[in-house]
């Protein structure tokens, strides 16, 4: 059985742990604070009870998920001894299943094998592009029919699929991008994390950008383009659970990120400008005077239709000359609704 979305997740990283090569793009120590070794019992023990102490009463599902490595590309006696730790927890109630992120090219009979007796519902999976000449330029060690792969022996198996893909990689460009997104969504994921590539100090994309070989994404361009992806994946019903990296002390950290699109509220930015552009829209076809304008959206939505200090609206009143704005609220629209009068 597939679970719902939004499990109350506890996060235990193993950065780069199983990773054949080095991404241009990767310094997964840098990203989380954390070295490269793979936690211990104690620790995985540790964080697990920590966490279960910060749950809310309304989660009503609870994950282990493995983050910032290749899972299945460590050693099985590795994964077994990590996934037997973890189990116990399930055995005992106090869980209710795993999830980890891989590389598409470890995705095969033998090690989904290896893993069928524990209670695994969740696999995420690095695509980041779905062109094989970006994948090369990102020195990623794998191909687009890899990915076409192990989706479908993820789906034999009766998994839940997440995939991530990036934006602003070495090579790619808005069309590659857009083109990558539709591809994912013939292969019809039950979900889907967008990144942009940001310049980490000690990649080698660093090394590239130094020497002026590199140009990241602004953050506008970025979330134009974000914009675009998530309403592609809205428009075919493939939920979009993260746009943007988490943030962190580390990534906040300004030795950590040299440059590229970094933004704390990133994904709050995307949902701002999409809902900037409906409102926009809704005026224009207002018959009646702008000179007072009332906008109401759904209380969970206010922030988004305001934007980030307020500035969509600024932009609104200067676009249209609008003497009077005010925002309003009712629970009963929809969470993308917006209603002007």
């Amino acid at each position: 059985m597939k679970p719902s979305f939004k499990p109350f997740i506890i996060p235990i990283f193993i950065p780069h742990s199983g990773c054949p090569h080095q991404c241009i793009f990767c310094n997964q120590r840098a990203i989380t604070g954390t070295s490269g070794a793979i936690p211990t019992a104690n620790k995985i023990n540790s964080i697990i009870y920590k966490f279960l102490g910060y749950k809310g009463k309304n989660r009503s599902r609870t994950e282990v998920s493995f983050f910032g490595g290749n899972f299945l590309g460590l050693a099985p006696d590795r994964i077994q001894r990590l996934l037997d730790q973890v189990a116990s927890f399930v055995e005992s109630k106090k869980i209710d299943g795993i999830r980890f992120s891989t590389r598409p090219d470890t995705i095969d009979e033998d090690r989904l094998n290896l893993i069928s007796p524990y209670p695994v519902s969740t696999i995420e999976l690095g695509v980041q592009s779905m062109d094989d000449r970006v994948l090369k330029q990102a020195n990623r060690g794998h191909i687009s029919e890899h990915t076409i792969h192990a989706v479908s022996l993820l789906k034999q198996k009766k998994y839940q699929i997440g995939l991530q893909m990036m934006t602003g990689l070495p090579g790619d460009s808005e069309a590659l991008c857009l083109d990558s997104a539709r591809q994912i969504i013939d292969l019809k994921p039950d979900f889907v994390r967008i990144y942009p590539t940001l310049v980490i100090a000690g990649s080698k994309l660093a090394d590239l950008y130094k020497k002026g070989k590199y140009q990241p994404l602004s953050i506008e361009e970025c979330v134009a383009q974000l914009k675009r992806l998530y309403l592609i994946f809205q428009e075919n019903r493939i939920n979009v659970i993260r746009m943007g990296l988490q943030a962190s002390d580390e990534l906040d950290d300004p030795s950590t990120v040299l440059a590229g699109p970094y933004h704390p509220a990133l994904g709050h930015m995307v949902f701002s400008k999409i809902f900037l552009d409906s409102a926009i829209k809704k005026i224009r076809k207002k018959t009646s005077s702008n000179n007072s304008v009332t906008l109401t959206v759904h209380p969970k939505s206010l922030s988004r239709m305001q934007g980030l200090n307020k500035k969509n609206i600024d932009t609104l009143k200067q676009m249209f000359d609008i003497q009077c704005l005010s925002l309003a609220t009712d629970a009963s629209l929809g969470s993308s609704d917006i209603v002007v009068v």
